[in-house]
Order: structure tokens, then C-alpha cells, then sequence
């Protein structure tokens, strides 16, 4: 978001499920962020198999929070998708790669805590401009 972030989340353990989604990402996480940030909240995830299910979309209206409804194959219009980009670089990039899970999620923790805060604005101001260019390119690949 523009102005500020959240700790960086990393679930390490077993598959992503629809009701994993909501027991350690919607419920505990999303809906204080929604209730923090009032009615102009709009939750941007993407498709992965886990988010679309009938139970998010249930856990999704019963707590008032409304989700930007956008294509499945439209990563250019997530500006998440940068910020993993420059994340995956910063960590790629240290004097000591990790080498197990544990390094790699220390790592993950401490390169999104120095991400700066002017790149992630960046990106979510330029989703007006990645919307009219996808709509120019009738929903084709924007380039960078």
C-alpha cells in the first residue's frame, strides 16, 4: 500500500488451502487491516487455487470486505508482482544466499523490511497506467 506495509507473512508449511487462506491470512491478518483502514479498503489478491474458493469469497462478504475483481491471467495489473521481482533480486544478491529454509525465510524478512518504501509506492501509483495499457493491448502482455 501507498504510505506503509505490513510484516512480510511467510507460510512455510504444507499446501495453501482455501481454509488456511482464512485461518492465517484473511481472518487474522486482512480483517484488522480492513477495519484499520475503514470503507475505502478494497483487498487486492490474485487466483492463486486458494483465494477464488466459495469459502474466501463467504469469509470475504461476511466480514464486509470487498476484493478487487480482476482477470486470472492479469499479472501485470498486480503490483505485488514487482515487488516479489525486487525482493527475489535483494535476496539473490547477498554476500551469503540462503541455504536452507530457515536462512531463506530470515532472508525474505530482512530484504522486504529494507525494500524501500518509494518502490512499493511506485507500484501501486502505476496501476492506472498498467490498466489503460493492458486495455490498449486488449488484455495482452504489458512490456516493461
Amino acid at each position: 500500500m501507498i504510505n506503509g506495509r505490513t510484516r512480510l507473512r511467510v507460510v512455510a508449511n504444507g499446501t495453501m488451502t482455501g481454509q488456511r487462506y482464512i485461518d492465517e491470512v484473511l481472518l487474522p491478518h486482512v480483517r484488522l487491516y480492513r477495519g484499520a483502514v475503514g470503507d475505502k479498503f478494497v483487498f487486492m489478491d490474485d487466483n492463486a487455487t486458494c483465494h477464488p474458493t466459495l469459502a474466501v469469497q463467504d469469509c470475504l462478504d461476511s466480514e464486509g470486505i470487498q476484493r478487487l475483481v480482476w482477470p486470472a491471467p492479469s499479472p501485470n495489473l498486480n503490483p505485488i508482482e514487482n515487488v516479489w521481482d525486487a525482493l527475489g533480486r535483494q535476496v539473490a544478491g547477498r554476500n551469503y544466499p540462503p541455504t536452507n529454509k530457515n536462512t531463506l525465510i530470515r532472508a525474505l524478512t530482512e530484504e522486504w523490511d529494507k525494500l524501500p518504501q518509494q518502490l512499493l509506492d511506485n507500484v501501486v501509483q502505476s496501476m492506472v497506467r498498467r490498466a489503460e495499457c493492458c486495455i490498449t493491448l486488449h488484455g495482452g502482455h504489458i512490456p516493461y
